[in-house]
């Protein structure tokens, strides 16, 4: 193996000890850089010359794009030309909203070789989202698909526009970007610590904050995400997420190539369980990471009529049952490993590659950090917060984030058992996940008390056999209002007219809400009333779900992954 920097030789050790965790763990060092440019350190060192498949976007009508390392990195030199020519300098931001097409790639290597930061954002976002994020971001290049074009308003603006599929009056058509030299050179360096990407996010606040992760933090950090999936070499790699979120870009993007290992894109409009199957067993996947919602999409299917090559099955985001897991080991013999970490941190937990005694967990800390329990009184133990040391300056975890203690605390809930693997419990801030999205019921909340006949709203998780979760909005009404499906109805309409198709409210009850004795929202109350009632399959009568009402949803919407 070569050694030809810092980053490579922390790659090296981790792929070469994938299969021995203790050893691996103990050892691990991180990397010490100051300057650190992955895509120029790293992914062009290692495309030179390369023409292994480094991408392969895969259409519903089974035609096939294929993408050497070495083409990649010729055309996001191209890419890099053309941003330099047309005055994009370090610091500046491209914002991203991209399907996946074979540009998103081309652009975020194109934006690392700059020294650029990169914001991405998924295409279901409303136009009043996309708003607000160009509103609070200093943005030097909009790269869109034609479908998405009119959501921006550019006219008379200092943004470039750029369209990535075709040609639309007033964008600029990225064909004209590959008429640029493939020869590049850097007009500066990057430190480690400079901005990198730029992500919006749900939190307890009513907006999403951004979380920003360096040069080195996000690269480097992943490299236990790498450690975890057991990627190596000559690897197939197949994730299925949305583009705009982080897990793409380490499931899509970094990972992946960090073990020069091909990414696999299906371009289907919809999730498809027996399309996604079938692409596992014709690509001959090795590597295949997945949200649970789709795992429990996918054990509907017969598993065992499906030639399977793959030799690591993951998930995140949430636990995965049981269930799920006998079913993929009785069809395919693999054990499907949990996963943890954030859009703040790197993953930091999860069940090594070989482990076959920790199934039901979120697995262990993983090699390069130290992860602790805190309790109520901010001491370690073997239940509490889950939380970062950050005494060994671990990369993977954003800038910027308060760690004055000593750790970087996550607001997730968990136990310890006497093995060392971690067992998620709950949230501390509200904050849920649904189909693998991050739902803050204080921006639907806020959204829903904007309807004029709403006196108050609250969010709460209500348990779902595909989703895990949905949201389910609380509501009481203004006097004189009266609580019908159609009044029900009507505040459903109005709140996804205003957020993305994945915080819609899918379930909604009238109801007055319940309040401690300091008129303080008993929102654990109501959480616990929800899971009984759902496990007895019982509503209320002034309870009505989405399919109550027969909501037609628009198309564009149709393309949420469950």
């Amino acid at each position: 193996m070569s050694f030809r920097n810092e980053f490579e030789r922390a790659r090296d050790f981790l792929i070469l000890h994938r299969a021995d965790y203790s050893y691996a763990y103990e050892h691990f060092q991180w990397p010490q850089l100051d300057d650190f440019n992955w895509a120029l350190d790293f992914f062009d060192p290692m495309a030179e010359g390369n023409k292994n498949t480094a991408l392969l976007l895969v259409h519903a009508d089974g035609t096939q794009e294929k993408y050497t390392f070495e083409e990649l990195s010729e055309r996001s030199n191209r890419v890099a030309n053309f941003f330099i020519r047309h005055g994009v300098q370090k610091g500046d931001s491209i914002f991203l909203l991209i399907e996946n097409d074979v540009a998103l790639w081309e652009i975020m290597l194109a934006a690392m070789k700059v020294g650029a930061v990169i914001v991405p954002a998924n295409p279901l976002l409303s136009q009043s989202e996309i708003k607000d994020r160009l509103d609070r971001e200093r943005v030097k290049i909009i790269a869109t698909t034609k479908r998405h074009t009119e959501k921006f308003s550019v006219a008379g603006s200092d943004i470039m526009p750029l369209v990535v599929d075709g040609e639309i009056p007033g964008w600029t058509t990225y064909g004209e970007l590959y008429r640029e030299s493939a020869y590049f050179e850097a007009p500066v360096k990057t430190k480690a610590t400079d901005p990198l990407f730029r992500y919006f996010t749900s939190s307890s606040s009513v907006k999403p904050r951004i979380v920003e992760h360096s040069y080195a933090g996000f690269p480097v950090g992943h490299l236990s995400t790498m450690f975890w999936m057991g990627l190596r070499p000559g690897d197939v790699h197949l994730g299925i997420n949305s583009p705009g979120w982080a897990m793409h870009d380490w499931n899509n993007f970094i990972a992946p190539w960090n073990a020069e290992a091909t990414i696999l894109i299906l371009k289907h409009e919809r999730f498809n369980a027996k399309l996604v199957l079938d692409a596992l067993s014709e690509h001959k996947v090795t590597t295949f990471c997945a949200p649970p919602t789709v795992w429990r999409l996918l054990i509907h299917e017969d598993l065992s009529s499906y030639k399977g090559h793959l030799r690591e099955a993951l998930s995140t985001g949430e636990n995965l049952s049981a269930e799920i897991i006998s079913k993929v080991h009785k069809a395919w013999d693999v054990f499907v490993r949990d996963g943890y970490g954030q859009t703040e941190v790197a993953t930091v937990i999860g069940i090594p590659p070989g482990e076959t005694s920790s199934f039901g967990t979120l697995g262990k800390a993983l090699p390069g950090f130290k992860v602790e329990l805190l309790n109520s009184a901010g001491a370690p133990s073997d239940e509490g917060e889950i939380a970062i040391n950050i005494e060994n300056h671990p990369w993977g975890l954003a800038t910027g984030l308060d760690a004055g203690t000593g750790y970087l605390r996550t607001g997730d809930v968990a136990y310890r058992d006497e093995d060392g693997n971690f067992t998620y419990e709950k949230r501390l801030d509200g904050v849920f996940k649904s189909s693998d999205y991050r739902i803050s019921p204080n921006e639907i909340e806020s959204v829903l008390k904007e309807f004029p006949s709403v006196r108050e709203a609250v969010v709460i998780p209500s348990p779902d056999p595909i989703r895990e979760v949905v949201p389910k909005a609380v509501v009481a009404l203004v006097k004189g209002a009266e609580p019908t499906k159609e009044m029900a109805l009507d505040i459903m309409n109005f709140v996804r007219t205003r957020l993305s198709p994945f915080k819609r409210v899918r379930r909604l009850e009238f109801m007055e809400i319940p309040k401690n004795t300091l008129g303080e929202v008993q929102r654990d109350e109501l959480v616990a009333f929800e899971k009984k009632r759902r496990l007895e399959n019982e509503k209320g009568p002034y309870e009505f779900w989405e399919e109550d009402a027969k909501i037609i949803l628009p198309e564009a919407w149709a393309q949420e992954l469950p």
